[in-house]
């Protein structure tokens, strides 16, 4: 439950604040009977359901995170603190990185990953893709 809650939490205070717009709309006196009952009822549900979606994702995702990292592949977390163009952190064992309760941390580092916001990496390395066609070359100046 405290997973949930500490994962959710943001999400909860949404729906919360949606259920209470759709009571205020549906409780007016120019809505026809039975709005009320039946917005809350859908609005609710819906709510209900999307919240335990992403609960669902989110949980398996860091279940993989941790299978991949606890089998030596590396891991990319979101770096929130550096506001640079490199925004994500590279973690594996061979760093020092361990995983304690959901979090990834290493005492050379400031701060811990919680494994929600991280993904296994693939390590492929971003290319530039060359121009296959000649009308972007520079073509010497003609006399």
């Amino acid at each position: 439950m405290e997973l949930f809650l500490e994962l959710e939490a943001a999400y909860i205070v949404i729906g919360i604040f949606i259920l209470s717009v759709t009571a205020f709309v549906t409780s007016r006196d120019f809505v026809p009977r039975g709005a009320f009952k039946k917005g809350m009822s859908f609005v609710g549900a819906f709510v209900a359901i999307m919240i335990g979606l992403h609960y669902s994702t989110t949980t398996s995702r860091m279940t993989e995170v941790e299978g991949l990292f606890n089998s030596g592949k590396t891991i990319i977390c979101e770096n929130k603190m550096r506001r640079t163009i490199s925004k994500s952190v590279l973690l594996s064992k061979e760093q020092g990185w361990r995983v304690e309760n959901h979090l990834f941390k290493n005492p050379e580092y400031e701060r811990d990953f919680h494994t929600a916001r991280c993904v296994g990496w693939l390590g492929s390395e971003p290319q530039m893709e060359i121009e296959k066609t000649d009308r972007f070359k520079l073509k010497p100046d003609a006399k």
